[in-house]
């Protein structure tokens, strides 16, 4: 560590002398006193630093009240999977004729049992518990560890893989299990300390402490809603899924992921807000399976340096509207293209990631008010908060000889659009589905591919594709949407 720059307390009294003692006999007696009391004042700073603690009760100062009030509510979370195991030997016909192996390629193989370890946290005393998504993700099977060491099964009301969030049940019939309250995240500050509990490296409950490095990391590109705590509190392998808490005892953050070159803790750790928790705790305890949120209805871009400039900005900040879904809640509203939404009911909005998590954390059924940027004059619009439509899919499976064969197509409505992740606005027949073993799954087609195109004639609808691959080629044109980019390809039939 580099030392620290020293200072001399006599210097800026006299900035041309030096503070040494052949100096003091040429000092008139008012500045020689002053210097007595300076001197005086500095040595009881320095000793009310550094002195014995005066009771025993500051011997005993600690976070243990904290976690003996945490620790029965954080759980830890056992899922297991069964997956199919084939060997590739069992593709060779050759193989299987001189060995003696039955059934066709592929057709031999053995099951294995995946299992995944992870923490949990319990949020309300009926055995909701809330862990990571990618901890229970494909789970045949979930157990929670209480602290008590009893082990209970849990079935999943709920999966949320946008915010990574996951609700389990405890099957545990009349039984009150201790919670922890959710705290506001939003009023978390920079430095605040905080402590992370779960079970890292399978090595049993674990407390950790640190501060809070930031409240708003928008550009970590772990889920859907960029919207992240950092926090220094050491988090490691185990502990995903597990609590942040306050020094109130409450719930900040559910703690996912660790920037890390080594695989352990570097002290750089990312939490799932409270806010984002609370959504989708409220969605499990009405009974839903999926979370409620409000829909906007626009899609939104960063604004780059170069944007700012030409919008007479001081700093590249907000989200700009890049287009709107006709008749959506932003269209209502009066939002057009080229505004920019600089807050959300009166909190800064400094990129989209910071709008959608904003605008996600709403309810259902009231409104927003939105500070906006036109034309270089401040707007105050208010926007409703409602649910998604979800229009018919007309959902057709393609059985037609044809590379989309074993595909399961749909039109795309705002709903399916959200939970694929395409842009509202775009229109069209997505795949939904790919059937194991098809030809479509050999040939890469994936859930979330927009069909656009197939031998040069436009696809608007799932009739239109199927009455395209109704038709027998020789040679295939097709152009896809994954991802935001548009690809080709030729296939021969």
């Amino acid at each position: 560590m580099p030392a620290l720059p020293s200072f001399c307390l006599c210097r800026p009294l006299f900035p041309s002398k030096t503070c040494c003692p052949d100096s003091l006999p040429r000092l008139s007696a008012l500045v020689a006193a002053i210097l007595i009391l300076a001197s005086g004042a500095t040595t009881n700073a320095s000793a009310q630093e550094r002195r014995v603690p005066g009771s025993p009760n500051e011997l005993r100062l600690s976070y243990a009240p904290v976690v003996q009030r945490v620790a029965p509510t954080v759980v830890n979370v056992y899922a297991a999977k069964t997956v199919s195991v084939r060997n590739p030997l069992f593709d060779d016909p050759i193989f299987r004729r001189f060995f003696g192996v039955p059934g066709g390629p592929g057709g031999q193989g053995g099951e294995q049992v995946q299992r995944s370890l992870g923490s949990g946290v319990l949020v309300d005393t009926s055995g909701l518990v809330v862990t990571n998504n990618h901890v229970i993700e494909g789970a045949d099977q979930v157990k929670v560890s209480l602290a008590d060491k009893r082990e209970l099964e849990a079935e999943i009301v709920l999966k949320d893989a946008r915010s990574d969030l996951a609700v389990l049940r405890l099957k545990a019939q009349g039984e009150r299990f201790p919670a922890l309250e959710l705290a506001d995240s939003d009023a978390l500050e920079v430095g605040d300390v905080v402590l992370a509990i779960g079970n890292p490296f399978a090595v049993g409950q674990t407390v950790t402490h640190g501060i809070v490095s930031a409240v708003a990391r928008t550009q970590v590109g772990i889920t859907d809603y960029q919207f992240f705590i950092q926090t220094d509190a050491a988090i490691n392998p185990g502990n995903s899924g597990g609590a942040l808490v306050d020094l109130g005892a409450r719930l900040v953050g559910i703690n996912t992921a660790i920037f890390s070159r080594s695989g352990g803790s570097q002290g750089i750790g990312f939490a799932i807000p409270a806010n984002m928790v609370k959504v989708v705790v409220a969605s499990a305890r009405s009974g839903g399976s999926t979370v409620k949120r409000p829909w906007l209805g626009a899609r939104l871009q960063a604004v780059t340096p170069e944007i700012a400039d030409s919008l007479g900005l001081k700093r590249p900040i907000g989200a700009l509207v890049a287009s709107l879904t006709p008749a959506s809640p932003a269209a209502r509203a009066g939002l057009k293209t080229s505004d920019l939404i600089i807050a959300i009911d009166g909190q800064a909005v400094d990129d989209p990631n910071a709008f959608d998590y904003r605008f996600a954390t709403k309810a259902v059924g009231g409104i927003a008010r939105l500070g906006v940027v036109r034309a270089g004059k401040e707007l105050a619009m208010t926007v409703g908060l409602e649910a998604l439509p979800d229009t018919p899919h007309e959902e057709r499976l393609i059985e037609s000889q044809s590379p989309f064969q074993g595909a399961k197509v749909s039109n795309l409505s705002p709903a399916l659009a959200d939970d694929l992740r395409i842009d509202p606005t775009t229109q069209g027949v997505v795949i939904v589905d790919v059937a194991g073993g098809s030809a479509a799954q050999s040939l890469g087609f994936q859930r979330g591919d927009l069909v656009l195109s197939v031998n040069n004639a436009k696809i608007a609808k799932t009739s239109d594709l199927q009455r395209a691959t109704s038709q027998q080629s020789r040679l295939w044109r097709i152009t896809i949407l994954r991802g935001g980019q548009q690809m080709s390809v030729e296939l021969r039939g």
